[in-house]
């Protein structure tokens, strides 16, 4: 077999068969396959697309060219929950407590930010002592005991995936939705969960940023769930503007535990909500989402989704003493007031402006080697449909200088102003199965 006739034959429009994928996959993985010619290939895929059988081909290839984490020793069926990311987005320490206070078994790999914000374990690190390393049997057992756990991702899942990607970032093929859903989905299935539920992101602080392009991401992931023999529903959520009222690291915390208490931050609450029934369903522990929506809503309100909060925090040597008393979170020096110029109606917030925002103050990495400042971010005080009034506050920017200019620039610009009255965005758009 030889790889310019599967270049050649994906060039002209034609399926490859399982035999192809595996030879370029393996061959790709172990280096016996050079960059050009695979950076071929991945421009043929990224105009003549793959079939549904060939994206899931190509995925499981993907698994098998590394590690697979077991969890079979982990008591009940295991339900897993991926993002596609979008500013704001804290709704992992919501849904993971959430799901784990209905007896669902929830075992985390995370990984860190790269970007606006930091990612679900830098987030984690705002709280002190909160260890992310631990044994495979210390993982099991926490989970076992108390339905949660959260660690850092091995290094050696999806090898290939890895490649790949680093590849297409450089030869402008990273959105192509057959390569985008095999990248996520691989991840995901090395993993090891039985059930996947995805948020699949759409709007200005997403990766797609067309409702359209999020539906076929969300189809092709689901797709291949189920040509896999694994049980996915994709949510398709909004990302015209911040999720919440917070971004950064430690206020995003803070947020996320006040929803555990009770507050009711709607969108935040909303979403969280909806992915904790889908996985709940999945899981068999409720027979419908209306059943599922209400019995998880009682443990919002009940206190038992902030209980399994707490045990996640103590059985990974975080301070809980933080949790409880939210003002020993980590803090900025400065508090920054940035006004509205003008009366009228927030009709658009800019998601990624804000994300850069927050990114500019330290909240985010622009290279893997920034360090985070997890008392730094954002607080959002008027959101899409708000009117507001010429010297009122628009956002409150938590620095560590008195005068951040480039994030107030950006926060400018990501606020529009108008005089007609606009109505708040639709959070939840489709839900595919």
């Amino acid at each position: 077999m030889r790889m310019v006739d599967i270049i050649q034959k994906k060039r002209n429009g034609k399926e490859l068969s399982d035999e192809e994928i595996n030879f370029f996959i393996n061959g790709y993985t172990n280096d016996e396959i050079p960059d050009y010619q695979v950076s071929a290939l991945m421009m043929a895929i990224y105009f003549q697309g793959m079939t549904p059988t060939e994206t899931a081909t190509l995925t499981q290839a993907m698994v098998n060219s590394g590690e697979t984490i077991d969890l079979s020793a982990i008591k009940g069926h295991k339900v897993d929950k991926h993002s596609t990311g979008g500013v704001g987005d804290k709704v992992t320490f919501i849904v993971a407590p959430l799901v784990a206070s209905a007896g669902v078994p929830v075992a985390k790999m995370s990984g860190r930010g790269l970007g606006h914000t930091g990612g679900t374990l830098d987030k984690l690190e705002s709280i002190e002592g909160f260890n992310i390393e631990m044994t495979k049997e210390k993982f099991i057992n926490n989970v076992n005991t108390y339905k949660l756990a959260v660690a850092g991702q091995t290094g050696n899942l999806a090898p290939a995936d890895k490649k790949l990607y680093s590849l297409r970032d450089v030869t402008a093929t990273v959105d192509s939705i057959p390569l985008i859903a095999g990248s996520i989905m691989s991840k995901k299935l090395a993993s090891g969960a039985d059930s996947i539920v995805l948020d699949v992101k759409t709007g200005s602080g997403a990766f797609m940023k067309t409702l359209e392009d999020s539906v076929a991401l969300a189809e092709e992931m689901v797709n291949i769930g189920k040509n896999l023999g694994k049980n996915t529903v994709a949510v398709i959520s909004d990302m015209n503007q911040p999720l919440g009222f917070e971004v950064g690291n430690a206020n995003e915390i803070k947020e996320a535990v006040e929803i555990l208490q009770g507050k009711n931050v709607e969108d935040l609450r909303r979403l969280s909500l909806e992915l904790s029934s889908h996985m709940t369903v999945l899981a068999g522990v409720f027979n419908s989402y209306e059943e599922a929506y209400k019995g998880l809503e009682d443990n919002l309100k009940n206190g038992k989704a902030f209980e399994c909060f707490r045990n996640l925090i103590k059985a990974q040597d975080g301070n809980v003493q933080m949790i409880d008393d939210l003002s020993q979170l980590p803090d900025s020096k400065y508090h920054v007031e940035v006004l509205s110029d003008s009366d009228g109606y927030v009709s658009e917030i800019d998601a990624e402006s804000i994300g850069l925002a927050a990114m500019y103050l330290g909240a985010g990495r622009a290279t893997k080697d920034d360090q985070i400042n997890h008392g730094v971010g954002i607080s959002l005080k008027k959101k899409i449909g708000d009117s507001v009034k010429a010297g009122e506050i628009l956002v409150v920017l938590h620095s560590d200088a008195d005068n951040p200019s480039d994030s107030i620039n950006k926060v400018k610009e990501a606020y529009t102003i108008t005089d007609q009255k606009v109505e708040p965005n639709t959070l939840i758009y489709n839900v595919i199965k």
